[in-house]
């Protein structure tokens, strides 16, 4: 994993990759959006941020409340939807 989060674009890619999956197998967009902010609050507390994008994405998260993080999350998937 440490190395997909190396570069924010094979990032980005690997998202994509994973929301394609999970709408293949009928997930829906909130269950997708739900997993997002699992995943997002995983990284928070147990993986240091590797570039830029995504030290700018931590303090954003940071200083958001829930609903904050959450719409991060939703603007991930999409952002990671159009580069998957």
């Amino acid at each position: 994993m440490s190395s997909v989060l190396e570069n924010f674009d094979s990032w980005k890619k690997f998202l994509g990759e994973r929301v394609q999956q999970a709408k293949k197998v009928g997930l829906s967009e909130e269950t997708i959006a739900k997993l997002a902010y699992e995943i997002g609050s995983f990284l928070d507390e147990k993986v240091s941020p590797q570039n830029e994008q995504e030290h700018a994405i931590k303090e954003l998260w940071d200083v958001g409340d829930e609903q904050d993080r959450k719409t991060i999350a939703r603007l991930m998937v999409k952002l990671a939807e159009q580069k998957g």
